[in-house]
C-alpha cells in the first residue's frame, strides 16, 4: 500500500468503541480498531486521535437532565480520557507504541497538550491520542478534533462513523437517502447536513483541511481511505 497521505487526524466517536446499546467500551472492537490503526502506521503514515466521551457521558444530553453546563461539559472531557486510555492500552497491547495527551492539565494520566509535543510523538512513529477536546466548555469534540487537525498540521481529517459517508438525509431513518462522493463545506450548510458541527466545519473550510468521512466499522476501510480508493465522501471547498 503506497498512502495518500502523511499525516491525518482520526476522529472516532465514543459510541464507536461501546458494548451492544451503546455504552461501555467494547475491548474486542477496540482492538479492532487499534490493528487497523497500526497497519497505516506500518505503512508510514502519521496518525492523531481525536474520541469523543458519548458512550460514557455527554454533556449537552448532561445539561438537558440538569446538570450545570460547564460542569456537564467537563465530565464530558473526562470521559474522553477514559476512551483514549482504552484506545492506548489496546494499541500498546499489539506493540503499537502510543500516547495520551490532555487539554486539561492531568499527569500523570497523560502529558499536557501542546502543539510541539504532540508533532514530536509523532515523527517518533508514535500514536497520538488528544483527549479532553478542547479543553473549554461549549465546544464539541468535532471542534476539538478539527482545531488539533489544524495544530498537528495533519493532510485531512478522516472522521470515522458507522455509515459509509455523507447522504443527502440520514440513511438509517430514510431508505430514499442518496450518498455523495464529493460535496463542499458550502453544500453542508445550505442543505443543513449534520456532519459535524458547523463551528469544526467553519474551522477545516477557512484553513483548507479537508474532511473525509468514512465507515470505520467495516474492517479495512481505513487503509482503503489512505490508499485513495473511493470508499466513504471527501468534503473540500470544490
Amino acid at each position: 500500500m503506497k498512502p495518500i497521505y502523511h499525516r491525518i487526524l482520526l476522529k472516532l466517536s465514543g459510541e464507536s468503541l461501546a458494548v451492544e446499546g451503546g455504552t461501555g467500551i467494547n475491548f474486542d472492537r477496540t482492538v479492532e480498531y487499534a490493528h487497523q490503526i497500526k497497519e497505516i502506521v506500518d505503512a508510514g503514515v502519521q496518525v492523531a486521535i481525536v474520541i469523543g466521551g458519548g458512550n460514557i457521558f455527554r454533556g449537552l444530553k448532561g445539561a438537558a437532565q440538569g446538570f450545570e453546563r460547564v460542569k456537564g461539559d467537563q465530565m464530558g472531557m473526562l470521559a474522553t480520557v477514559i476512551n483514549s486510555l482504552a484506545l492506548c492500552s489496546a494499541l500498546e497491547s499489539i506493540g503499537q507504541p502510543a500516547q495520551v495527551l490532555t487539554a486539561i492539565s492531568m499527569v500523570p494520566i497523560g502529558e499536557h497538550y501542546s502543539k510541539w509535543r504532540a508533532i514530536e510523538a509523532l515523527e517518533q512513529g508514535k500514536v497520538v491520542i488528544m483527549s479532553c477536546g478542547t479543553g473549554s466548555p461549549y465546544f464539541t469534540t468535532d471542534t476539538g478534533s478539527a482545531l488539533r487537525g489544524i495544530e498537528v498540521e495533519a493532510d485531512v481529517m478522516l472522521k470515522g462513523t458507522r455509515v459509509d459517508g455523507i447522504y443527502t438525509a440520514d440513511p438509517e431513518k430514510d431508505p430514499t437517502a442518496t450518498k455523495f462522493d464529493r460535496i463542499t463545506y458550502d453544500e453542508i450548510y445550505e442543505r443543513g447536513l449534520k456532519v459535524m458541527d458547523m463551528t469544526a466545519t467553519i474551522m477545516c473550510k477557512e484553513n483548507g483541511l479537508p474532511i473525509h468521512v468514512f465507515n470505520m466499522d467495516v474492517v479495512g476501510n481505513l487503509r482503503r481511505v489512505i490508499a485513495g480508493e473511493g470508499i466513504g465522501t471527501v468534503v473540500n471547498t470544490q
